[in-house]
């Protein structure tokens, strides 16, 4: 049996509760699980790359992004590029390789996949 394309959309700031760390332990299930899983970052969720930033409940996430693809999670992780730079945000300022994605390719991406989680 072929395992699902899966593709977690991360929109919310680090800062925003739990829920930016329980979308990354979710896609780090469907990874234990045989699942091929991507991470999209855009919006406020970009956030979460950024060096030096901390979760609401004050850890830092950077050893967990640096080990996705430990966890059979597709890196670089997809970021979209218009969101980093309405956010002032370079690639530069990311504490992980990324890939850029423009805007305009969002949606092909969405169709691209059997199960869409927009946390």
């Amino acid at each position: 049996m072929t395992g699902k394309r899966f593709l977690f959309l991360l929109r919310r700031t680090p800062m925003g509760g739990q829920q930016a760390q329980e979308a990354l332990d979710a896609a780090l299930t469907a990874a234990a699980f045989d699942q091929s899983v991507r991470l999209l970052f855009l919006d406020d969720g970009v956030w979460q790359l950024k060096a030096g930033q901390q979760t609401a409940a004050g850890r830092n996430p950077a050893a967990l992004f640096r080990s996705l693809a430990l966890y059979d999670v597709e890196t670089p992780p997809l970021v979209e590029r218009e969101s980093l730079q309405e956010r002032g945000l370079r690639e530069e300022d990311l504490l992980i390789p990324v890939a850029l994605v423009p805007r305009g390719q969002v949606p092909s991406l969405l169709r691209d996949c059997d199960v869409l989680l927009s946390l």
